[in-house]
């Protein structure tokens, strides 16, 4: 299955190049970012067409990775309506039916930093976000734009996971999900949990896809994303099926 190139125009965009910093992945390789000009303000049509060639969305910038010698970092996608839950998804999908899922704008809230904090302290202390700061949660997952949503996850009240998403005309795409990391909780696999509810939401918004970000062969972190059957993957402007 293939997908051919976006049908708007970016040719006339300005793009920039950051200079190489290590990579956030792969230990002792450099990486290289694109970026679209922090300057431009593109609508909705032009980020749907950057997203179909392999763009994503951070607080403000739309990036890609652009690394001279590696290609490591793959942008794949899941069609919903060809996704079929595994016997052990399903389990999961009725172990977390006692959440209820409320949806709101990409605005700060405090109770949703607090959750922030404690998931990047005690899941991602080794990351790029750590320490984790209130200047730098606005910056990555609050926004103005319509399409920028927050999905909650809440269980008799309590927040329990917060997935920023955008909602494009093609698909939803999964910016960042964080969630109470407390090991009582380990049952419910709650970021699992979230994809499978984000794929069910694109079914019946009559959305065709849920973007999952990069994946990358060899890197551990990313082997969850191999678990949503079947996959599709961006082959220079075409997207296929199934991980090379």
């Amino acid at each position: 299955m293939s997908s051919n190139a976006p049908q708007h125009p970016v040719r006339d965009l300005r793009f920039f190049l950051t200079v190489p910093h290590s990579c956030s992945y792969l230990e002792d390789r450099e990486a290289t970012t694109l970026f679209l000009d922090p300057q431009e303000t593109p609508g909705q049509s032009v980020y749907e067409a950057l997203t179909l060639l392999g763009f994503r969305r951070s607080g403000r910038h739309l990036y890609r990775p652009h690394c001279e010698n590696c290609r490591a970092c793959i942008s794949v996608r899941v069609p919903v309506a060809d996704f079929i839950p595994t016997r052990t998804q399903r389990k999961l999908i009725n172990r977390n039916a006692d959440l209820t899922l409320h949806e709101r704008p990409a605005r700060f809230d405090s109770e949703h930093y607090t959750l922030y904090s404690r998931y990047i302290h005690e899941r991602h202390a080794d990351g790029d976000m750590f320490p984790p700061s209130r200047e730098q949660y606005r910056t990555f997952l609050t926004s103005d734009h319509p399409y920028a949503r927050l999905m909650e996850f809440r269980l008799d009240g309590t927040l329990l996971a917060v997935a920023a998403i955008d909602l494009l005309g093609h698909g939803i795409s999964a910016i960042y999900t964080y969630f109470d990391p407390h090991p009582d909780l380990d049952r419910r696999s709650l970021g699992t949990y979230v994809i499978l509810r984000l794929i069910d939401l694109a079914r019946e918004w009559g959305l065709t896809h849920l973007y999952l970000g990069y994946w990358i062969r060899n890197c551990r972190k990313m082997n969850y994303k191999q678990a949503f059957q079947p996959l599709e993957y961006l082959d220079g402007r075409h997207w296929r099926r199934a991980i090379p």
